[in-house]
């Protein structure tokens, strides 16, 4: 199924964040006088996207929203990696960084704008990529790239069948797999994460499985004094990543 962007805003914002566009659909009627068609064609120019005229009865009838206001873009399949290419990265950079290796494994996340920023924060913590389910997560879609400010863009992406068998492949590379849990008693905050590891994050009502959970080396939970007893699993991955940056970049290392 065609994944479209409606609307001259979205459809500028995703040339900006730099989604991959297959083309950029445009109505033969709308003005050139307008100062956003004007840059959504000087964008587009720039990123080689090809612009196509056509009726804005052809719009209507592609439109799922209804709000395309003359413009809609088809956003490129995202080209996803194996897990070898990952794994690579990773090692290669813990050969040269001090085992300063990062991926992080998402179990059945299935909100795109949740992907996306975790994928923007997992980037900025300089993380080797992305593995999800193939099945019941949420795809790299242009909403996903959007909500990443681009970072999907960059940041490798993998799908496997199976979660479990993914992890226990990397401890036996020499990684150690950390869940992210309400349920541990032990604070991020002491557990070393100066070593090759994997950060695992649950889905938003759920959490992580059970079946993933037993396999992971620690439980770690993020501290809460507010009333709210969780945080949402974008903000408690970005805390997690940046908790490991602050230890591999501190005064001691």
């Amino acid at each position: 199924m065609a994944d479209f962007i409606e609307g001259k805003r979205p459809v500028i914002e995703a040339l900006r964040t730099h989604v991959p566009l297959k083309y950029i659909l445009m109505a033969d009627n709308l003005s050139q006088g307008d100062s956003l068609v004007r840059d959504i064609q000087r964008k587009a120019k720039n990123l080689d996207v090809p612009i196509k005229k056509v009726s804005k009865k052809k719009l209507d009838e592609i439109s799922e929203r209804g709000s395309h206001q003359g413009v809609m873009a088809e956003a490129a399949p995202f080209d996803y990696v194996n897990v070898t290419t990952i794994l690579d990265a990773a090692k290669q950079s813990a050969e040269e960084h001090d085992s300063r290796a990062l991926i992080v494994v998402l179990d059945h996340i299935t909100d795109a704008g949740n992907l996306g920023a975790i994928a923007r924060s997992a980037e900025c913590a300089g993380a080797h990529g992305l593995i999800a389910p193939l099945k019941n997560s949420a795809p790299v879609n242009a909403e996903a790239i959007r909500s990443s400010a681009g970072a999907l863009t960059t940041i490798p992406v993998c799908r496997v069948g199976s979660v479990r068998n993914t992890l226990k492949a990397l401890q036996a590379e020499g990684f150690q797999v950390v869940a992210a849990t309400e349920k541990s008693r032990k604070l991020l905050y002491d557990a070393d994460f100066r070593r090759p590891t994997v950060i695992v994050m649950g889905a938003e009502d759920t959490g992580i499985s059970k079946e993933v959970l037993k396999l992971c080396d620690e439980q770690l939970a993020i501290p809460l004094i507010g009333h709210i007893e969780s945080l949402n699993v974008s903000a408690a991955a970005a805390v997690m990543l940046f908790e490991v940056v602050r230890q591999r970049i501190g005064p001691e290392n």
